[in-house]
């Protein structure tokens, strides 16, 4: 079930074996209130790096410079990783129908062997390729000769849960992930890390148990991009008529 961030307080303290007044409160241990943020950025970060969740990407038009090879990259909110980049305007306008405006990614070597920096100011035209040097600046090439539209489409990170943000998409659509890699950070934290071990009919660890949930999760998330079986959003045992066994 989806939660907020109180009862993901209560669930986690349950399973760490912290006492409370009221057991639909969240633990009054002081120091579970001060390891909790970065238990909620270890569960988040890693997830996101993960699971590579498709509603983490947002769009933006940037605009370039004429003569100049770079461009600034969105930073509200802050990207990650750019995954297309393509040209929507031209001086304002649209971009010829028969023009081709997908840019293509690069490494930084072909585009200064391609469009080298002796040549920025003579070898313009409308950009074609873009290299991400970090958060902050692409280049791309050739050169722009006047102010081109760049319509963006990159990752970024969604705001952490917290009490001034009691839901995300971790604790709406996969709970039980978000929680089994808090507990991973927190096994840790209590010093235990194999503590569901002592039971042989339960994973050896938090992080099996974080990884088998990951599996599940993954496919789904590859389905909704149309990169399930033959690229379609069907999973491999429905095209096959087979059913799966959980792992």
């Amino acid at each position: 079930m989806a939660y907020g961030y109180t009862q993901y307080q209560v669930e986690l303290g349950t399973l760490m074996a912290l006492t409370s007044a009221n057991p639909a409160s969240p633990p009054t241990d002081p120091y579970f209130a001060q390891i909790l943020p970065a238990c909620i950025d270890y569960a988040e970060q890693r997830i996101y790096r993960e699971l590579d969740i498709q509603s983490t990407t947002t769009d933006a038009t940037i605009y370039t410079t004429p003569g100049s090879p770079l461009v600034t990259i969105p930073n509200n909110p802050v990207c990650y990783v750019v995954e297309s980049m393509s040209v929507v305007t031209v001086g304002g306008n649209p971009p010829p129908i028969t023009a081709q405006t997908n840019l293509s990614p690069v490494d930084k070597n072909f585009l200064t062997a391609t469009f080298p920096p002796a040549f920025w100011s003579t070898a313009q035209g409308m950009p074609q390729y873009y290299y991400v040097q970090d958060q902050n600046i692409a280049y791309v090439g050739p050169t722009p000769d006047q102010v081109y539209g760049l319509y963006i489409i990159y990752t970024y990170r969604p705001t952490p849960l917290s009490a001034t943000n009691p839901y995300t998409i971790l604790t709406n659509f996969w709970p039980d992930l978000f929680l089994a890699c808090s507990m991973v950070f927190m096994s840790g934290y209590m010093k235990n890390f194999g503590a569901q071990s002592d039971d042989p009919r339960m994973a050896a660890s938090w992080e099996a148990q974080y990884q088998a949930l990951l599996k599940g999760a993954l496919e789904e998330e590859s389905r909704k991009k149309n990169l399930g079986i033959v690229y379609t959003p069907m999973r491999a045992a429905a095209f096959s008529g087979k059913p799966t066994q959980a792992q």
